[in-house]
């Protein structure tokens, strides 16, 4: 097979795994294997987390100046990108990611964000004094790394979202222990090599590999002392209860199911255009998606018309070919889940307008990108997060009505506004109960902070706020 890993990173090292089990990685293209990964033990998620915890102390690591640590990030930003396109393909054949997509998001992407935080750690300082309120002295308040990071992350965009918590946590001072999903294991050992070839210390980032039995022994593990996952919600719930009852600081960025509201003077010609990226990213598996999509009663017609030709006219193919537009999804349990959600939508009574079905494609699993219209707010495919090609148009009576359907969600994570008067779609977008909202436009700002509300999880990532999940503060008082 042409991705073989046999060996864990921890401590610095590549070593066997106690469990001396190992699983097989399909391509979702072909669904054939393309790999084979190691599987950790119990024992080894022990070894990681001390080997953590003893980088954390270590001086090769805690004494270094902040200019020192960036620079040593900035070498493991150097060694991402020379191989940035082989890691962009790694991604593509383990989950079905658009290589286009891939090739900015898995490839360029993780470069500039490591870029991004080393350089905003070179201008926050340690420390600040600040003169009391009641005039007695001053006070010292210090930034400390908040300890040893355990970091889970998904496989719809394994390496982005990796270093959402990986170029953070590394720039504060932290350790880190890596678990990346099943899926998507292959690319997490490619992270680990150009760490090791950048020169960090031994302990720095581990790696850990397994299914739920591992997560949930690893993110209750008692060295641990921040966990940051981005997964589903109910898996997102049980990873809060444990930090709740252990008083661990977690960071969750979790499900969507997010609204496009459709105002009546928009252009529908270019909504259904952006919409191509703001609701149908990725196959469709992407957690802040527009995949409810509002539109005002008298063009509900013409927009389900616009979205439809949108669907039908996407290039579904072989996701490593630069003009495919839609990819297989991850797997076969993935794409059962998705269909059963797509016979929800038949049997609910809404006008199935695209798709709705499998593509004429040899292999893969792939799902045509489907789009219902006449849809109630309160049918599952409307409520439930998808996760995958399947849009549902939502007719409203006037613009109050379409802020209480957005609003009407277990969710809360992002959002669209599509007008063609920016200053009314701004005053939207600051009435829709989200954590990210796009008028004419969604794309991801790294120096902007991202997360949701309600079911959407907590805390944020990106931004200088990302940094500041991974420091605890210290407040020193003086009498002078």
């Amino acid at each position: 097979m042409k991705y073989t890993y046999e060996q864990l990173y921890i401590d610095g090292e590549w070593r066997k795994s106690a469990s001396g089990n190992s699983m097989t990685v399909v391509s979702p293209i072909h669904e054939t294997p393309i790999g084979v990964a190691t599987l950790a033990a119990p024992s080894d998620v022990d070894d990681a987390v001390s080997a953590a915890k003893r980088a954390l102390r270590s001086p090769k690591w805690a004494a270094l100046s902040i200019d020192e640590r960036a620079d040593l990030l900035d070498r493991f930003a150097d060694e991402l990108e020379r191989n940035s396109a082989e890691r962009a393909v790694l991604t593509t054949v383990q989950n079905g990611m658009p290589i286009g997509i891939a090739n900015w998001a898995e490839g360029e992407g993780v470069v500039n964000l490591l870029r991004y935080y080393t350089s905003l750690i070179r201008t926050l300082p340690a420390e600040e004094t600040r003169p009391r309120v009641d005039g007695m002295g001053t006070t010292i308040v210090r930034r400390e790394p908040v300890g040893v990071v355990a970091a889970v992350v998904p496989w719809n965009f394994p390496q982005i979202l990796t270093m959402f918590k990986v170029a953070p946590a590394l720039a504060a001072g932290c350790t880190v222990v890596l678990k990346p999903s099943p899926e998507t294991t292959l690319d997490s050992f490619e992270l680990a090599a150009a760490a090791d070839r950048a020169g960090l210390p031994p302990g720095v980032l581990n790696i850990v590999t397994g299914g739920p039995d591992i997560g949930e022994y690893f993110v209750a593990h008692p060295g641990v002392d921040k966990v940051c996952f981005t997964g589903s919600t109910p898996t997102g719930r049980k990873i809060s209860e444990i930090c709740g009852r252990l008083l661990r600081p977690v960071t969750l960025e979790l499900g969507g199911k997010s609204a496009a509201i459709v105002l009546d003077d928009a252009d529908i010609a270019s909504v259904a255009q952006g919409l191509a990226t703001s609701s149908l990213l990725n196959n469709g598996q992407t957690c802040f998606l527009s995949t409810r999509i509002l539109a005002p009663e008298t063009r509900h017609d013409e927009v389900v018309e616009a979205v439809a030709a949108l669907a039908s006219g996407l290039t579904v193919g072989d996701p490593l070919d630069a003009d495919t537009q839609v990819g297989p999804l991850v797997s076969k349990r993935q794409r059962e889940r998705v269909e059963s959600y797509i016979q929800l939508g038949k049997d609910s009574g809404a006008t199935l307008a695209a798709g709705g079905g499998r593509p004429d494609q040899d292999k893969g699993w792939f799902v045509q990108p489907t789009v219902f219209g006449g849809v109630s707010n309160d049918a599952r495919i409307a409520r439930e997060e998808v996760f995958g090609p399947v849009l549902t148009v939502i007719p409203y009576r006037d613009v109050e009505e379409a802020v209480s359907i957005a609003n009407d969600s277990d969710f809360g994570l992002g959002g669209t506004i599509w007008t063609s008067d920016v200053r009314k779609g701004l005053d939207i977008a600051r009435r829709v109960e989200t954590g990210t909202v796009g008028v004419n436009f969604f794309n991801l700002d790294y120096g902007a902070p991202f997360g949701g509300i309600k079911s959407s999880g907590m805390g944020r990532e990106l931004g200088p706020e990302g940094l500041s999940a991974f420091f605890q503060l210290k407040s020193i008082f003086l009498a002078e």
